[in-house]
């Protein structure tokens, strides 16, 4: 017998996600795959498990079997040793290659009850099956061939999409389009290092594999690929993983009114006593597409309230992790002050000044102070009232278009979503940097193969064509144990 946690185990797993529903699946992956389900399933039409063609659906009895080497001191009670009813459903069997992990896979369509899907499990780990780890059956596709690395990786991503746009990027990476360009450089880089090496070995011949302005045409139209994939990161990170918006201000600028009016519903309490707010609120929702995390918090003042100085604290450490922080304003106060000595505190221009209660003044006061604003700092100004909502549909633009262009659709070329694809992508791009000035300064060819190989490299952990098992370790741990 393999070893725990050797690829020759055959695996199995709830596949459905936890609760009550309709239908419950348990995988069951690996060479023996077969034979376990046998043990488990009993069709109704009396046929053996083997004799079925390949993805096709057949109602089954799930049964409860021991296995023969099973004996009374294995731990189990003597109820758990005679054979018992599970539940009724259906069976598939996947033969491979033709399967998710391109090994032969059974799966075991039940009621989405949690005892009975843990029972199905427990049965089929008693004939012969070990339970899969974290990610393991769709690590098990990519060492089978069935997915590269960036797709592996967008599988969990289709699986924790938030918005409709980061739905659409996950499944362009799934269906191998990130893998395509990367797979299209790197070929380059490596026509043009097996030229160049050909070039070293017949050094003493004179003979030239590579001119020397098509090396430099070719790493320059690469070069310029990578960047383009780099300047596209931002946007793919956002998209993927959302933007965090802190709502920042004094007391009783109408933060949790604006908080409330965003979500449209009463998150926060809302009151006139100044310090109301003393924790992060935080809520998620989806506009235009684009995930948007709102987070409340305490107002900035002095105080000699512990409690509330530890809110204070907290707003100050949200505003350091946030993507863009909504400082707000009131601007009844502002018409008391000369905003010509007015300075935003600790806030940077992609930030937003947001000048709450223009209800309250009338429209020639509004744009003066807006103008005024404007001037006196590097932020966006945008003014609204949290109470009739005028200007929310303003600062949802342009908090949306501070990440994505107006214009922008998932279609338009290859989007860079993950920190480690951008990272590598900044590896290949200083390799071919330097592999580049090295031609351009006529230095010898050794030197710029060593850089040509390590852009081709930093462009194959990407896909995983070059990759280690602490790597994959490490992106696979991400996963639900079903996947």
């Amino acid at each position: 017998m393999p070893a725990v946690g050797t690829p020759e185990d055959t695996i199995c797993a709830i596949a459905t996600p936890a609760g009550e529903g309709g239908i419950g699946i348990v995988r069951i992956s690996g060479p023996h795959a077969v034979d376990i389900a046998s043990h488990v399933v009993r069709l109704r039409s009396k046929r053996s498990l083997h004799s079925l063609a390949s993805h096709t659906l057949y109602l089954a009895d799930i049964l409860f079997s021991p296995a023969p080497s099973i004996s009374s001191h294995s731990g189990f009670t003597p109820s758990q040793l005679t054979e018992q009813m599970l539940d009724e459903g259906l069976v598939v069997y996947m033969k491979a290659p033709r399967s998710f992990t391109a090994e032969d896979v059974v799966e075991i369509h039940c009621h989405g009850n949690g005892l009975v899907l843990q029972r199905v499990c427990q049965a089929c780990i008693v004939a012969g099956a070990r339970l899969a780890q974290a990610g393991e059956f769709t690590k098990r596709a990519f060492l089978n061939g069935r997915l590269d690395l960036s797709q592996a990786e967008a599988v969990l991503d289709t699986i924790r999409a938030k918005s409709e746009l980061s739905l659409k990027l996950a499944q362009r990476q799934l269906r191998g389009e990130l893998a395509q360009q990367v797979h299209r450089l790197r070929t380059e880089l490596v026509r043009l290092l097996a030229h160049l090496e050909a070039g070293i070995d017949f050094a003493d011949e004179d003979i030239t594999f590579v001119r020397r302005e098509e090396m430099i045409g070719s790493l320059q139209e690469t070069l310029d690929h990578v960047r383009r994939m780099l300047e596209t990161a931002e946007t793919g990170r956002v998209l993927r993983e959302g933007v965090r918006v802190v709502i920042a201000g004094e007391p009783n600028v109408g933060k949790s009114s604006l908080l409330n009016r965003l979500l449209r519903e009463n998150r926060a309490i809302v009151t006139d006593i100044p310090g109301t707010t003393r924790d992060i609120i935080e809520e998620s929702i989806v506009w235009l597409g684009l995930r948007i995390t709102l987070i409340d918090t305490a107002g900035l003042r002095d105080t000699t309230d512990l409690v509330e100085q530890e809110g204070i604290r907290r707003s100050i450490e949200a505003q350091g992790q946030a993507d863009i922080v909504l400082y707000v304003l009131d601007a009844a106060q502002l018409t008391q002050m000369d905003l010509r000595n007015f300075r935003s505190p600790t806030l940077h221009a992609e930030h937003f000044l947001v000048v709450n209660k223009i209800d309250l003044c009338d429209a020639a006061l509004v744009e003066r102070l807006t103008h005024a604003l404007r001037a006196n700092t590097p932020c966006k100004v945008v003014p609204i009232s949290s109470q009739t909502g005028e200007g929310l549909e303003a600062l949802k633009s342009v908090i949306q278009s501070q990440f994505v262009k107006p214009s922008f659709e998932p279609r338009d070329g290859v989007v860079v979503t993950h920190v480690r694809h951008r990272a590598a992508l900044e590896r290949a791009e200083a390799s071919l940097n330097d592999a580049l000035a090295s031609v351009q300064q006529g230095i010898e060819p050794e030197c710029v193969a060593v850089d040509l190989r390590g852009a081709a490299d930093a462009l194959g952990e990407i896909v995983g064509t070059i990759t280690s098992d602490e790597v994959l370790d490490e992106i696979f741990s991400e996963f639900c144990i079903g996947k």
